[in-house]
């Protein structure tokens, strides 16, 4: 699928690799999960350069090393703009945004040879910087991308007039907003950033579909009213739990892009089998209303 119309085609699930140091994979277990989701259609892994400590690139990338023929199997996206407070970072006395042109442009140079890469597919600022200067970010982010360092540029978590904001200052389009959404998050649908990308034909980026797994664990009343329905609707479609709430995302006329972020095999697969799921509008707008707790007005 096309993110964007100036954007490469990404794969419809992307995978995303913030939890990739817990999962203490050799380099070749790595490269055979990299290697199984390619299988399974999902093309598109999602980094940044804080996970694990800044590390998580880096893994990921000594797999390419070993096998460079997969880069031009799958799209690379990375972000940047966060500085976190960790041991290879002791200059950082709390944690804080940068984005300034020369921290972005260093955390780009990073990524790419954290990765053993020569172009980022796709990055993104991170999080809205309250001290962003927006000139200094596009012309930074202009200059990466005619350098031919990163096709495509983006954005994490802005609100639709922060993205207005960065856009406006650039001549290169903005293709994607990685923002969070869930059954049990559905802020995006209500605040605008949706209709937005509706209206400038994008697809959002979406993070934490399943809420941080709290849609199949929490004991609140939300979370409760949601997994009955979503179990009423797995009887129903044959489908599981997590793959109709994937389908419930999908189905949006804005067209997310779910990131997944699971190093297990068999739910890598069920998150594949989600494409093939589509529900009827009332059982759509269920889920809404279990979420919601109440009927729409």
């Amino acid at each position: 699928m096309k993110v964007h119309p100036a954007c490469m085609p990404f794969s419809p699930i992307a995978f995303g690799l913030w939890r990739l140091h817990e999962w203490n994979l050799s380099t070749s277990e790595l490269i055979h999960l990299i290697e199984e989701c390619i299988e399974l259609g999902i093309t598109t892994f999602d980094h940044a350069d804080i996970y694990g400590s800044y590390g998580n690139e880096e893994l990921f990338g000594y797999a390419l090393k070993e096998r460079p023929d997969l880069r031009e199997k799958i799209e690379l996206v990375s972000k940047c703009g966060i500085a976190l407070v960790t041991q290879t970072r002791s200059e950082h006395r709390i944690p804080h945004y940068n984005t300034t042109s020369a921290w972005i442009r260093n955390a780009a140079e990073q990524s790419l040879r954290k990765l053993n890469t020569e172009t980022l597919d796709l990055l993104l600022i991170h999080r809205p910087d309250p001290l962003m200067d927006a000139t200094d970010v596009a012309d930074v982010l202009t200059k990466l991308h005619n350098e031919g360092k990163v096709q495509n540029i983006g954005v994490s978590n802005f609100t639709p007039a922060q993205f207005d904001l960065l856009q406006s200052r650039m001549d290169i389009s903005l293709v994607t907003n990685q923002v969070e959404f869930s059954l049990l998050n559905t802020r995006p649908v209500y605040d605008g950033t949706f209709d937005q990308a509706q209206r400038l034909q994008f697809s959002p980026m979406v993070w934490s579909p399943f809420a941080g797994g709290n849609l199949f664990t929490s004991t609140s009343q939300q979370a409760g009213r949601v997994r009955s329905v979503l179990h009423q609707l797995s009887l129903k479609y044959e489908a599981a739990m997590d793959q109709i709430a994937l389908a419930w995302i999908r189905q949006l006329p804005c067209k997310p892009l779910p990131v997944i972020g699971t190093g297990r095999i068999d739910r890598i697969m069920g998150a594949a089998g989600s494409l093939d799921v589509r529900l009827e509008r009332q059982d759509w707008y269920h889920l809404l209303q279990a979420s919601n707790g109440h009927p729409v007005p």
